[in-house]
């Protein structure tokens, strides 16, 4: 990380740029990255999110740890009022109040899930008025093609009477999204955000999500914080707390640090690498209580060091860890009171299974139908200094597992074993389907 220049934005006397929302943070990133790099302290208060905090190459960003709360508006929602087509660079919205410039905007339907929603920020709003008979009568926009369908769906649902608006975003639809297919956007963002950028790091910042009644955003295009496609980054000392959707999610990046963060009470998943980020490093972080998985080792995720983790609580399983997911390392993992499984192994062939992974000094407990789940066709797992300390079981008539098989998976290596809770010899080892 470049020393470069320093600057402090707060709400408070002492600040080099004033400010209680996410204007005056990106004014000191864009600052500092156009001098090429340096620090942004953010002084200690609340600040509101309408948009990510776009991250820049070369910039550190050093909050006041709880002081310093990034605290994510409230949404809107609104069906598309015709459809938005892969490529275009507009939306038309059926109830336009709240879709303002400046305003981070996710867009979806029934079909584009996954990577194929689209996360932009509003530029501008384009006229609701017929447009001219030539075409260089009308906004640049509308000249290459983006929204011009936008009049006559707002004419034909009622013209000026509508509350409807077309707006220009400013990153092209990833998908087509049909409003006859339940096509709809909202102003759901990533709260801390980086898109190809290396030499980062984010330090001391509490990230808020503003409640139940936004929308979830998926992982593949946000959380609390997200990077994609970036390199080189170190998060450390953060908590991300209430978001609607992941706590931590890093996806395509590479050589990614996270350390000391607390990911607690996220809709998704806890702490989320994923789509063939290579060499993550996750240490001495706590994922608690969030509603799906604490940590989700997603797809072609290797060469990885897990270490210090306390998976609690989380709705589901406290690790799970699946598709070419292969020759990680965990240590010191303590996987205890999630609603399914303390570690997953999930359910691929032979040739995508999470192989030769390895797992020290791991402790499991009180976990929901099993403490270890291997499916899939994986081998070349080995535990050493294995203590499972027996699961909840689900229903009166259940038993505790220890490590349950899929009839596909290998029986897993495992040097020093300690059980507890009476777990009887019968539920040890099982193979189910």
């Amino acid at each position: 990380m470049p020393e470069g220049v320093r600057i402090r934005v707060g709400q408070a006397a002492g600040a080099e740029l004033v400010g209680c929302d996410q204007r005056a943070l990106q004014a000191a990133v864009d600052y500092v990255a156009g001098l090429g790099g340096g620090l942004v302290e953010v002084g200690p208060g609340a600040y509101t999110m309408r948009d990510s905090l776009h991250l820049r190459s070369g910039i550190s960003v050093v909050g006041a740890g709880e002081g310093t709360v990034l605290r994510k508006a409230p949404a809107v929602v609104s069906p598309l009022l015709t459809d938005a087509d892969y490529g275009e660079e507009a939306i038309t919205v059926r109830d336009g109040a709240g879709f303002d410039p400046g305003c981070g905007v996710a867009i979806w339907d029934e079909r584009g899930q996954g990577f194929h929603v689209t996360v932009a920020r509003i530029a501008e709003a384009l006229p609701a008025e017929e447009p001219g008979s030539h075409a260089t009568d009308r906004p640049a926009a509308l000249r290459a093609g983006h929204g011009i369908g936008g009049w006559d769906a707002i004419n034909a649902a009622g013209g000026a009477n509508t509350q409807a608006r077309t707006v220009r975003v400013t990153v092209p639809m990833q998908a087509d999204y049909s409003f006859q297919r339940g096509g709809q956007a909202a102003t759901i963002f990533p709260i801390v955000s980086g898109y190809h950028l290396a030499n980062v790091s984010i330090a001391s910042l509490t990230i808020e999500g503003a409640g139940t009644a936004d929308p979830i955003l998926n992982g593949c295009r946000g959380g609390g914080i997200f990077l994609y496609r970036c390199h080189d980054v170190t998060i450390s000392d953060c908590t991300v707390r209430d978001y609607r959707g992941d706590g931590i999610s890093f996806q395509t990046s590479h050589d990614v640090r996270v350390e000391r963060c607390v990911c607690t009470g996220n809709a998704g998943l806890g702490i989320h690498p994923g789509s063939g980020s290579q060499r993550p490093v996750v240490l001495d972080c706590r994922s608690l209580g969030n509603d799906k998985i604490g940590l989700y080792v997603c797809w072609r995720v290797k060469d990885g060091h897990f270490a210090r983790l306390l998976l609690r609580n989380n709705g589901q399983d406290g690790l799970s860890i699946g598709h070419k997911d292969t020759d990680n390392v965990f240590e010191d993992v303590k996987s205890e009171g999630n609603g399914r499984y303390g570690l997953h192994f999930r359910d691929e062939p032979a040739a995508m299974a999470a192989h030769r992974n390895r797992f020290l000094r791991t402790q499991v407990a009180g976990n929901g139908q099993a403490a270890i789940r291997v499916d899939g066709a994986t081998t070349g797992l080995r535990f050493e200094d294995l203590e499972i300390a027996g699961a909840w079981a689900i229903g009166e008539a259940a038993e505790a597992t220890a490590i349950s098989l899929g009839p596909d998976a290998s029986e897993p290596e495992i040097v020093g074993l300690r059980l507890t809770s009476g777990i009887p010899d019968s539920r040890l080892l099982t193979t189910t389907p």
